[in-house]
């Protein structure tokens, strides 16, 4: 058996959704497309989309507040915040500084991560290294985004596939640091694995930039070879973490995927052996929506009863780079 550092505990959750819903419907009014198409290849039935005054900042800051109130803390109790977004307020300062600033607890460490939909796991695993060596004692992890913002919206096979929102989570430092679980019984965050394929960046990007085109161009991707490489990714990197964790996929209580799309989260559970019962499905309601999804379905789980004290769960992500991980908490 692999003995692991005890990592942080997860002691709060929190969400946001921009006010405006747009269905199926609405799309097939812009673009060529139907509700029956998008259904069939995506799972997706609505999505939300922020309006004038919404922005990453600020659906950031209302989940980070929700994730507050849920851990009965207080922006004071804060001294690092991660913000994993692909669709920053500006090029600079980091947007975690801005939702700093809104919650009033400045003078602590506030940065972004850019991973694209595998940046909350890259977040959550930054901010698990500095608590579990006692560089903070708190942390708020965000994962927020406006994608509406990049999509082209007279391309019908990107459109439909994003929405907008922002899910945060609040990690606090083991007791002791440097403590050793020799299982995986005792809270926290147990085992995480991180990958990243720069070779791959052509299936899914962003067509601009301030140091290429000077503009912020739209999401661009191959649809088909974006699912083959995330059914085969996901798979693998869960299984690297039942390794490294010493626990069976029999083990899991539920699985928190990234809700790219509902064939891939099929496909990837099927691989596994994991019953679907087991997988929190969001996609049909929030579409993709990037570094936001997984702390999305994840607040959705635990404020509706389904994710427990106690269980065991497992995250897992996939997005442009390539960069993809997993990782397995005791909540």
């Amino acid at each position: 058996m692999t003995l692991l550092t005890r990592g942080a505990r997860l002691v709060g959750t929190g969400s946001a959704l921009p006010a405006r819903v747009v269905t199926n419907a609405e799309l097939a009014q812009r673009v060529d497309t139907s509700d029956e198409w998008i259904i069939a290849r995506t799972g997706i039935r609505q999505r939300h989309v922020a309006g004038e005054g919404e922005t990453t900042a600020t659906l950031a800051t209302d989940a980070a507040r929700a994730a507050l109130a849920d851990a009965w803390l207080t922006p004071a109790d804060i001294d690092l915040i991660i913000l994993a977004t692909a669709t920053p307020d500006n090029t600079f300062p980091a947007t975690a500084t801005k939702v700093q600033n809104a919650l009033g607890c400045n003078g602590g460490v506030a940065f972004d991560v850019a991973a694209v939909c595998s940046g909350f796991l890259y977040a959550l695993a930054t901010a698990d290294s500095l608590l579990r060596t006692g560089a903070a004692r708190r942390a708020l992890v965000i994962g927020a985004e406006t994608f509406s913002r990049i999509l082209d919206w007279e391309d019908r096979t990107t459109c439909v596939l994003f929405g907008d929102g922002a899910g945060a989570v609040v990690l606090e430092a083991p007791d002791t640091i440097g403590d050793i679980a020799a299982d995986a019984s005792a809270p926290g965050i147990i085992a995480t694995k991180l990958h990243a394929d720069g070779a791959q960046h052509d299936l899914l990007y962003v067509d601009g930039g301030p140091s290429t085109t000077q503009t912020v161009g739209h999401v661009r991707m191959k649809g088909r070879e974006v699912f083959r490489h995330a059914v085969v990714n996901l798979a693998d990197v869960l299984a690297e973490v039942l390794e490294d964790a010493d626990v069976s996929v029999e083990d899991i209580d539920w699985v928190v995927p990234h809700q790219a799309n509902a064939r891939i989260l099929d496909a990837t559970a099927r691989k596994l052996g994991i019953a679907p019962e087991k997988v929190v499905v969001t996609v049909d309601r929030h579409a993709n929506t990037s570094a936001a999804s997984v702390p999305l379905a994840l607040d959705e789980a635990r404020r509706d009863g389904r994710i427990v004290t106690g269980d065991l769960i497992m995250l897992e992500a996939m997005g442009g780079g390539f960069t993809w991980g997993a990782s397995l908490i005791r909540v």
